[in-house]
């Protein structure tokens, strides 16, 4: 076997010679330590300061409640004038939506304050229930007729656009003060009918364009609902 090798190594030697000679040369090729690394691996001031204005880990408190306070008022402008505009649904949260329900709650808690059996708590829950729980089916319903919109966002979106039923059930808790009547029951229907309007025009404005062009009218009837029935509880509110 020793022999073999050294045959074929001296016929190799004898029939490939350019072959040998190209490989001889590479012995000499050292990589040098000196050699300097070029290229700039730090980062830039701007990116840095950048980074620094974005990060909300060292920001204080107030700031961070101011911060957040001015986007819900910016969400309530889009909802006082609808447009088709991805401000609800690109920057959503629920802040906005929780403040509203909790708001409208606590002005028909008020109904049976002054009666002698105590029925506040089962009001509240009843309004907060019925508002979250029909918020969850419209976008469960969004979601199965193939809408390309999250969870969060419908609820973002509908959770906000009760804005204008508050400010029905506030104005219709300042006409009860002047008393019952055919002309003060006109008056809150009539208040009551625009801002139901209001809030079904809003929430399509945002939420029409997330739906397939066929299926818009099954998407948008489930929140012609949602909306009636609290404007029913808020028009049928006595003090």
């Amino acid at each position: 076997m020793v022999m073999f090798l050294r045959h074929f190594a001296v016929v190799s030697l004898i029939f490939f010679p350019p072959i040998f000679s190209q490989f001889a040369g590479l012995s000499d090729v050292s990589i040098s330590q000196d050699i300097p690394i070029e290229g700039e691996i730090t980062i830039p001031s701007r990116a840095r300061a950048q980074e620094h204005d974005s990060s909300t880990l060292n920001e204080s408190i107030r700031r961070t409640i101011m911060r957040d306070l001015k986007a819900v008022g910016r969400k309530f402008m889009h909802v006082l004038y609808p447009r088709k505009s991805n401000a609800l649904l690109r920057d959503w949260d629920l802040w906005g939506p929780l403040i509203l329900c909790v708001t409208l709650a606590l002005m028909l808690q008020k109904s049976s304050i002054d009666g002698k059996n105590d029925g506040g708590g089962p009001e509240f829950a009843e309004v907060f229930v019925i508002i979250w729980f029909g918020a969850v089916t419209i976008t469960l319903n969004s979601k199965l007729l193939g809408g390309n919109i999250s969870f969060f966002q419908s609820l973002c979106v509908l959770g906000y656009c009760i804005l204008p039923l508050n400010i029905a059930m506030l104005i219709c808790r300042l006409l009860l003060l002047a008393g019952q009547g055919p002309i003060n029951f006109m008056i809150r229907l009539f208040v009551v009918l625009l801002m139901f309007a209001w809030s079904v025009v809003a929430s399509t404005a945002f939420l029409a364009d997330s739906q397939p062009p066929n299926r818009k009218a099954l998407a948008v009837y489930p929140v012609f609902l949602f909306y009636f029935v609290i404007s029913w509880m808020i028009l049928t509110f006595t003090p």
